[in-house]
């Protein structure tokens, strides 16, 4: 029998050895169809060759390894998360998702199964080169083309960048998922408090906030510092300013509101001058559509008011409207089955962040196991597991493999 202690090290030495592979030495940063990301592609390759899987990259760089079921027709169980980071990452994020897929599916090599597994390690779900998120998951499910146009900070399209890397654009029909979907499980260190507060190893995600992307310009007159009165100028920054403070007050009295102005950017960016703009970004998020919107909508009146207050114009772009996305719950019941099988608690959690299994839940069922994040960082280069964590996570994640097993060799 395959010892799931030592495959879960597996998993963990996985991260560490990818974690090696970055565009920025000394830091982890790894950004869509970036070089080493052929690096990665490499080392998953070998080890999906190891266990006898049938390998491809599709058009949109996903790495897919499969094993195929028992018929040419039987439903295929999709198991994996993304590889590309946020910069100055950790070494989990994503990334520890998909090793332990390949290390369910070591697990079990040799057993029957009535459908076939395929592990994917999307090429790109961190939205950091584009600006808006998902673009491996995307094309799974068919959904990708609108984002084809998109350009990044040095005017190259996902189209062009695809091509650059020897991708072929015409066979993006051919990365959309085919035939029956059994569903698709995705595992994921929190990033948050939950469960080291619960002192649970994993949860199960109940739903993924729906969230909001804006972009707003507020634009003044640049003036002298000095010479200007305070009540002539027209001061884009002052108006920003206090747009960032309203959404932190909006959050903090809405119970489950997040409200975050992560970039701010000002010009002519002088200690003497009159800020003439400032670029500043919102990103919202709430498990009710119906709280997320009136709060998008309260914010957005509150900055047209502070913009008109001082003689500032404001443009709104609206670059992502993400709706909340409830998990699949027969895979919820399965994988707290699952957990108590090993002796676990696995406390059910709304995920703040937005992941690959949100968007797959357009097309099939989904589900989450998130691992417990011992100093609730993430998108830090101090990001943690507990070892033992990652270990009762293979344990839930086979056990819920074998479950669905039993449950569709019944049908």
């Amino acid at each position: 029998m395959t010892d799931l202690t030592l495959l879960s090290r597996r998993a963990l030495d996985a991260c560490a050895t990818l974690a090696a592979h970055t565009e920025v030495p000394g830091e982890i940063t790894r950004t869509f169809l970036c070089p080493p990301s052929r690096d990665v592609t490499a080392f998953l390759t070998a080890w999906a060759h190891e266990l006898g899987l049938e390998v491809r990259v599709d058009a949109a760089g996903n790495l897919r390894a499969r094993r195929a079921g028992p018929t040419p027709d039987a439903p295929t169980l999709y198991l994996g998360s993304h590889v590309d980071t946020v910069p100055n990452a950790g070494a989990f994020d994503g990334v520890l998702g998909v090793t332990l897929a390949f290390a369910v599916a070591e697990a079990l090599r040799g057993e029957a199964l009535p459908f076939a597994l395929e592990l994917l390690a999307f090429s790109e779900e961190e939205g950091v080169r584009f600006g808006v998120p998902f673009i491996g998951s995307r094309a799974l499910t068919g959904t990708l083309e609108p984002l084809l146009t998109l350009r990044d900070a040095q005017g190259v399209s996902v189209l062009d960048a695809l091509r650059a890397y020897g991708l072929d654009d015409a066979a993006l029909p051919d990365a959309a998922a085919r035939g029956e979907a059994l569903g698709f499980l995705e595992f994921h260190i929190e990033q948050g408090p939950v469960l080291q507060a619960a002192g649970a190893a994993v949860g199960v995600v109940s739903a993924i906030v729906g969230q909001d992307r804006v972009l707003l310009d507020f634009t003044g007159q640049a003036a002298h510092a000095g010479t200007t009165p305070m009540g002539h100028r027209r001061d884009a920054l002052a108006a920003a300013a206090r747009f960032a403070v309203a959404a932190e007050e909006l959050a903090r009295a809405t119970p489950g509101l997040v409200a975050t102005v992560g970039v701010m950017t000002v010009r002519p960016g002088a200690i003497n001058v009159i800020p003439g703009s400032a670029h500043c970004t919102l990103d919202l998020r709430h498990e009710d559509d119906a709280v997320r919107a009136g709060a998008l909508e309260a914010l957005l009146n509150a900055a047209r008011t502070f913009a008109e207050e001082r003689g500032v114009t404001l443009a709104v772009t609206h670059k992502m409207a993400q709706p909340a996305i409830p998990m699949d719950a027969a895979f919820r019941d399965l994988l707290r089955s699952a957990a108590s099988q090993q002796g676990l608690s696995a406390p059910d959690l709304v995920s703040g962040a937005g992941h690959d299994a949100m968007i797959l839940a357009d097309t099939m069922p989904a589900a989450m196991l998130f691992l417990r994040s011992p100093n609730a960082l993430s998108h830090h280069p101090d990001e943690m597991v507990n070892p033992e964590d990652v270990d009762a996570a293979l344990r839930v994640g086979v056990a819920f493999v074998r479950a669905l097993a039993e449950r569709e060799g019944a049908r």
